[in-house]
């Protein structure tokens, strides 16, 4: 129940009562910034610029209003000296050869994934809002909520996924209802730009996903290029930050692998199952020449019944602690996804 001005707890409760509430706070953070790391620090401070407001709080709202109405100030406060974080799809077309050089940009402040355990992506028992929940978190969908200014971006997130009032947005801009009406149209617009079909995404039943997750383990563990290429889409995606190169097509994907993988053969790759954004995930592990398993790379999957149809794949070695991944995974036989 919240908090009114007739009952209002004392400021020793204020943990008791806001904790609920910060995974929640998390994606609404990860949502506007499209970084983990950059989420928990703006988590921190609105639990702290909170606990130090709690004793004027009035009661006037819910207290989730009220915690998200200070996340969202934090967030556009930071977006102000901080440039959007997209994927390689996001600034350019798909490499012209499969196989040629790998260009990085190490400069570029990429999109990062996060474990759905840090966010609470199944929470609740209701299903419609489980998939509510995976959907307003899933890579593509952040990815394109990248494009949008940061004001159209926090006004769409309240409005169209957290379902907050017009009223209750405009106090938090700091701005008029039509104004609020007038961003979240020009918002929905663009993102009806950028991403055209994610709302139609169809998932697999969970057996046909776990038999094409563990057929996924099989294909990188014997490191058996057309059996990758046989998991993807005729017109799927991969792409690999801090990569500007992305291509289009499960020949090409196949290709790609081919040419720029280390790996020499069998054994050489190991994969631990994880999920992030609401989808499939693994950390996919490279054997050195002592024989250990390094971190190498973090894949993140959009599967449908016709298969792979996207993968992000994610050269960041600081993600795999992220996601509660062993650093020196012992040389396991394969592990299957289920």
């Amino acid at each position: 129940m919240s908090a009114t001005v007739a009952d209002h707890p004392k400021e020793d409760d204020f943990s008791e009562l806001a904790d609920p509430y910060r995974r929640e706070l998390m994606a609404h953070c990860y949502r506007m910034l499209g970084s983990v790391h950059d989420a928990e620090d703006l988590v921190q401070e609105t639990y702290l610029r909170a606990w130090r407001a709690y004793g004027r709080f009035e009661g006037r709202s819910s207290l989730r209003t009220w915690l998200h109405r200070i996340a969202t100030r934090a967030c556009l406060n930071a977006l102000e000296s901080r440039s959007r974080r997209p994927l390689p799809t996001g600034l350019g077309g798909p490499s012209p050869d499969p196989e040629g050089a790998l260009v990085e940009r190490s400069e570029v402040p990429w999109l990062e994934p996060v474990p759905d355990v840090v966010i609470n992506a199944d929470a609740g028992s209701d299903p419609g809002a489980v998939v509510a929940s995976r959907e307003s978190i899933r890579l593509a969908f952040v990815a394109a909520l990248q494009h949008l200014p940061p004001r159209q971006r926090a006004v769409l997130v309240l409005r169209d996924v957290l379902k907050f009032r017009a009223a209750e947005v405009a106090e938090t801009l700091d701005t008029s209802t039509a104004a609020v009406n007038s961003l979240l149209q020009r918002a929905r617009i663009e993102l009806d730009r950028v991403l055209p079909n994610e709302d139609e995404v169809t998932e697999p039943t969970a057996a046909e996903q776990r038999e094409l997750l563990d057929r996924y383990v099989t294909a990188f563990a014997t490191y058996d290029i057309p059996a990758i290429v046989e998991l993807f889409s005729a017109d799927a995606v991969w792409e690999m930050p801090p990569f500007l190169n992305w291509v289009h097509g499960a020949e090409n994907i196949g290709r790609l692998i081919s040419a720029s993988c280390p790996a020499q053969g069998p054994d050489d790759l190991l994969l631990i199952p994880s999920t992030a954004n609401g989808q499939p995930a693994f950390g996919l592990y490279l054997r050195s020449g002592s024989g250990e398993y390094r971190p190498f790379q973090l894949h993140v999957l959009t599967v449908t019944p016709a298969g792979i149809t996207h993968a992000a794949v994610f050269f960041d070695p600081r993600l795999f602690a992220t996601f509660g991944l062993p650093q020196t995974p012992p040389a396991l036989p394969r592990k299957k996804y289920s």
